[in-house]
């Protein structure tokens, strides 16, 4: 069955097989997806089901074969199915799958993750980013001994109440920044601020005064399509959060090791009192963490009175997968070659839409990036709503059909791993020129 909308220029592109699945999930899972992003709500017709991954490359039950800028929605930067990792699973397997008791894996990864990141001295391991987020602002709360959270619009930080208030990544999808369920008491201490509008956090903090707990974002925005930082934004927060004794929280589950090894942090050289990291740190299996200083860190349980716990957290195969993918990118260090990839992408992208006549903006930091449909730069999250997000839709399934898998919404940042050869990305940029004439007409 062809997806139902948009049109698509290749009439041979069917999905029969991922029709057939999609209707067997929907009738034992909400929508057919467990997590909302999966199910092209934002681009209409059905997603095709994944059979296997392997290097840049995801292959569905149809047979066809994708060129994949997803990674996973991030944390594929070396490719699926990288030999050195799998090894690592498969040896971690080979003596168990979870212990509820201490390993040594656990203290090699944290000293890892302490060498690479600014801020951390200390770290604990859970098992998603929305906990990492979630315990950070616990955190921030318990020490600081205040209540109010800032966060910025269109920033994510997972599923939690209190942060489910103009959220990007798939509620913005899904026009529902503001969850059924989620109660004005959960979130009555959370305050909005636009992304990139430093006199808006400076006129929070002086009219709560003592009472800002931390101010909370992602220091690079990838849940609204990528939106780079403005030049001195995050100094300027860093100086206003110590003025007023407020923590300054970097949400970097996404940009964490992707965009450097120590993170958007590293980059900027601004080091945050709290991080929360994910994705990559997992090697792409369950794994998140969140850390600071030892002076923190030491404040949560069992060294001291805030709690968190979980029973997979630290989990042996996790940490196997991430603790390989993080002394390969130590090692290693592909960013260089991360970077001249993804400037290539960008650069095809942006001639592509410039030649097919089409109000566009590429954004870019290191290896993620969006293509908006927007007729100038994005900076924050009102920018990212005016998209043309209908001619997204179709540049979607134009470029699917073409065998190149983008993010499936406007909302979402696009990932290169360092399995991506120059040929796949002139490939993706000859689709994209492609598509975006058919779009065009």
């Amino acid at each position: 069955m062809t997806p139902t909308t948009p049109a698509l220029s290749r009439p041979d592109f069917q999905l029969p097989r991922s029709h057939e699945a999609f209707a067997r999930a929907n009738r034992v899972i909400p929508g057919g997806v467990n997590s909302p992003a999966r199910a092209f709500g934002a681009v209409g017709g059905e997603p095709p089901f994944i059979e296997r991954a392997e290097g840049a490359y995801l292959h569905d039950i149809d047979g066809h074969t994708y060129i994949d800028y997803i990674g996973s929605w991030g944390p594929m930067i070396l490719g699926h199915a990288n030999p050195r990792v799998n090894a690592a699973i498969a040896k971690a397997l080979a003596l168990g799958t979870s212990f509820g008791a201490p390993t040594v894996r656990e203290a090699q990864i944290a000293e890892v993750v302490a060498e690479a990141v600014p801020s951390v001295e200390k770290v604990r391991f859970v098992s998603s980013g929305t906990e990492a987020a979630m315990s950070a602002v616990r955190v921030a709360r318990g020490v600081t001994g205040r209540s109010k959270i800032v966060k910025m619009s269109g920033h994510y930080h997972g599923h939690i109440d209190a942060l489910l208030v103009q959220a990007g990544s798939a509620a913005t999808t899904l026009g529902t920044p503001n969850s059924p369920g989620v109660t004005e008491g959960a979130t009555q201490d959370t305050l909005l601020c636009p992304f990139n509008d430093t006199k808006a956090v400076a006129a929070i903090l002086d009219r709560f005064p003592g009472q800002v707990a931390a101010v909370l974002l992602e220091p690079i925005a990838g849940n609204m399509g990528l939106v780079p930082p403005n030049p001195g934004y995050l100094a300027d927060l860093r100086e206003l959060t110590e003025k007023h004794g407020t923590l300054l929280v970097f949400d970097e589950v996404m940009t964490g090791f992707r965009v450097a090894y120590g993170g958007a942090q590293s980059l900027y050289g601004i080091t945050p009192d709290l991080t929360a990291m994910g994705k990559v740190i997992g090697g792409g299996l369950p794994a998140a963490a969140y850390g600071a200083s030892a002076a923190i860190m030491d404040r949560v349980s069992p060294a001291g009175p805030i709690f968190q716990a979980g029973t997979l957290s630290g989990n042996p195969l996790a940490t196997a997968a991430g603790l390989e993918t993080l002394m390969i990118l130590r090692d290693e260090s592909p960013y260089d070659r991360l970077e001249t990839l993804s400037a290539r992408l960008a650069e095809g992208l942006d001639r592509a839409a410039t030649d097919a006549g089409i109000p566009h903006v590429v954004q870019r930091v290191g290896s993620m990036l969006t293509l908006f449909f927007h007729d100038g730069p994005v900076r924050n999250y009102d920018d990212a709503r005016r998209s043309d997000t209908r001619l997204f839709g179709r540049f979607f399934w134009e470029m699917l059909a073409r065998g190149v898998y983008l993010p499936c919404s406007q909302f979402e940042a696009a990932f290169v791993s360092s399995a991506h050869t120059e040929d796949d990305i002139d490939r993706t940029i000859e689709a994209a020129r492609e598509s975006l004439r058919v779009c065009r007409d």
